[in-house]
């Protein structure tokens, strides 16, 4: 299990992912009703567990963060983290959780301890989350953070996404 604690929050402890978090990873997002709200929807494998947690290994080393574990009472609950997904500039915050822990205020306490992290540590301004337009929970969370709505995305596959930002957009466009 993630061993290595970042941060804590009241209720969570927020760790680094290591190998052996691929079970628990699995566990969340090889879960087909939470991963419909993750990427393209589809629950991911064992082995797409392992390439995540290399990837996030490597941000680790290049950035300094990236996905972490989120742990109560010694049980792994859930993920979230700061990404650059597809290598893009603005730091966009991530989370899934357990089913069995959804409606809890975990993710919000985990996204709220993020931000600060983010900001208290890595200088980090200017955060954004993308959701479903579905996805009224996860909604709720970002705005329960002080997120507010930003753009609706048309996606290539001709769904949509809706963008929520934290803090302001540096105007010369530098993240």
């Amino acid at each position: 299990m993630a061993d290595t604690i970042v941060f804590r929050t009241e209720r969570l402890s927020i760790c680094r992912i290591v190998a052996s978090d691929a079970e628990y990873m699995f566990s969340v997002y090889g879960d087909p009703v939470a991963a419909r709200w993750v990427d393209d929807g589809r629950p991911i494998t064992r082995s797409e567990c392992l390439r995540w947690i290399e990837v996030t290994i490597n941000n680790y080393a290049a950035r300094g963060y990236g996905m972490f574990a989120v742990v109560k009472s010694e049980v792994v609950i859930g993920f979230c983290g700061i990404v650059h997904p597809g290598g893009q500039k603005e730091p966009e915050i991530k989370y899934s959780f357990l089913r069995g822990y959804w409606g809890n205020g975990y993710a919000t306490e985990a996204v709220r301890g993020l931000i600060k992290y983010g900001k208290n540590t890595h200088g980090i301004r200017y955060y954004v989350a993308t959701v479903a337009p579905e996805n009224i929970a996860s909604q709720r969370v970002l705005m329960k953070v002080d997120m507010r709505r930003g753009e609706l995305r048309l996606n290539k596959d001709g769904t949509y996404t809706q963008v929520f930002e934290w803090g302001n957009r540096p105007q010369n466009n530098l993240i």
